[in-house]
């Protein structure tokens, strides 16, 4: 394959990359996002939050920030949706957003072929360990249940494994012996806050390219980045 730009188009920050954030949680990742686009003028923007729960917290945060939401629940006039049904109807109430990448940020469901053929290296994900160690739902959880001294987040694009996408970034924080969950997913969470304005920098710029031997990042040596 010829290199690939990921995010299909090289923005600016007259004309950003316009991005949907997907949430399922507090939203605390989607604030931190909006706040460094807005204070540094970054090339990219949130044009849309996506949730599959109207009940969370991250929507409030949205309103609070005047960005528009999407609600697409798994229950529709009554009936259950199949995933391959939700996602038909996210892509066609999301069409009314001119979105062209999409970033999830504690979004907490798979996203079938269907959708990942649509959005082809168009999506990315941030997840809290240095993958391909520690995927899944509970990786603060089996970090410390393993006694390693490192952990960090990683940026990736979404395929159709669990956290198997290629790595875009990673940045490292400390383990510390008295750790319990919430004091290393604070320190985690604070790593990601900074790291994936900068990735999706990098994406926006046009720096990330597929190519046949892998994903390629102009101007950054390795994944490790803190």
């Amino acid at each position: 394959m010829d290199s690939e730009p990921v995010g299909g188009r090289v923005a600016s920050t007259s004309a950003p990359l316009r991005c949907a954030v997907f949430i399922s949680g507090s939203g605390s990742g989607m604030e931190a996002m909006v706040l460094a686009q807005r204070a540094f003028d970054l090339p990219h923007e949130t044009t849309v939050v996506v949730s599959n729960h109207s009940s969370i917290e991250g929507l409030v945060r949205a309103e609070k920030l005047g960005i528009p939401t999407l609600v697409v629940e798994r229950t529709l006039n009554g009936r259950t949706l199949s995933r391959e049904e939700h996602e038909v109807e996210v892509m066609e109430r999301l069409a009314a957003y001119d979105v062209e990448f999409i970033v999830l940020s504690g979004y907490m469901r798979l996203l079938s072929p269907v959708f990942l053929a649509a959005w082809k290296h168009r999506i990315v994900n941030i997840h809290p360990s240095l993958l391909p160690n520690f995927p899944g739902a509970h990786a603060h959880r089996d970090v410390l249940e393993a006694n390693v001294n490192l952990s960090g987040c990683t940026v990736h694009l979404v395929d159709e494994g669990m956290d198997t996408g290629a790595i875009i970034a990673q940045s490292p924080v400390p383990v510390f012996s008295d750790d319990d969950e919430t004091s290393l997913s604070h320190r985690v969470k604070t790593e990601e806050h900074r790291l994936y304005p900068r990735v999706l920098t990098w994406i926006a710029e046009g720096r990330v390219h597929l190519t046949a031997d892998g994903l390629t990042v102009e101007g950054v040596e390795g994944r490790l980045v803190g």
